[in-house]
């Protein structure tokens, strides 16, 4: 039996790692305005717990692969997905888990410089027998790889 996933990583500004994110892979952050709009009409939801233009989550935000499938009356996602979630404490030590984009030798220094123009930084370069990447931190400090 197979399960779906999807990948959840905590953050102080979701909106801001979702817009990040979105560009860094290729990624559609989601629109969930229906589901939002439905919900706060419903009572389910509080103006506290909505962005101020009554259009999204104000302490989650997702993107999805652009061409997986998604429930339209959602907007949820229905493949490869990442949820940001706000928490209130900080990033704390390094990363368990983490991402590793796959640029190719001859893109990988390109992509890294893309990287740092939208807001990443370069913590090291690593070159040892069997691989090459550069190893960098997303705005709030997350850590992945380019290949």
């Amino acid at each position: 039996m197979t399960l779906e996933w999807k990948l959840v990583i905590d953050c102080v500004d979701p909106h801001a790692q979702a817009a990040f994110w979105a560009q860094a892979l290729g990624y559609e952050v989601e629109d969930n305005s229906a589901l939002v709009g439905r919900l706060l009409d419903a009572g389910v939801l509080g103006e506290a717990e909505v962005t101020p233009d009554r259009t999204a989550f104000r302490t989650l935000r997702a993107v999805r692969h652009p061409d997986d499938p998604f429930d339209p009356h959602s907007g949820t996602g229905l493949g490869r997905r990442i949820l940001f979630q706000a928490v209130p404490e900080p990033k704390a030590g390094k990363n368990r888990l983490h991402i590793d984009l796959h640029a190719g030798p001859e893109r990988r220094d390109a992509e890294v410089d893309r990287l740092k123009g939208l807001g990443a930084t370069v913590l090291r370069t690593v070159q040892e027998p069997g691989t090459h990447h550069v190893t960098m931190a997303d705005p709030e400090g997350n850590e992945f790889d380019v290949q």
